[in-house]
């Protein structure tokens, strides 16, 4: 996805946890907005069970007030 292809409503948002914690938190969030991209799971150098993912998402159409 390159910048011109998001919109002004778009936020980044990064996800730091295990990798339970971060599927979990996705899943969540995917309910509310719309993913529009979600990178690979970047591991932590300490503690190594620890995990980023960042996302990219929009208000989903279908909930919005």
């Amino acid at each position: 996805m390159t910048a011109t292809d998001r919109k002004a409503a778009t936020v980044r948002i990064r996800l730091h946890g295990t990798p339970a914690e971060t599927a979990a938190a996705l899943d969540t969030l995917a309910q509310v907005l719309h993913i529009r991209h979600a990178s690979r799971p970047y591991p932590d150098r300490r503690p190594p069970m620890f995990q980023r993912i960042y996302l990219d998402a929009t208000p989903r159409e279908d909930i919005r007030r």
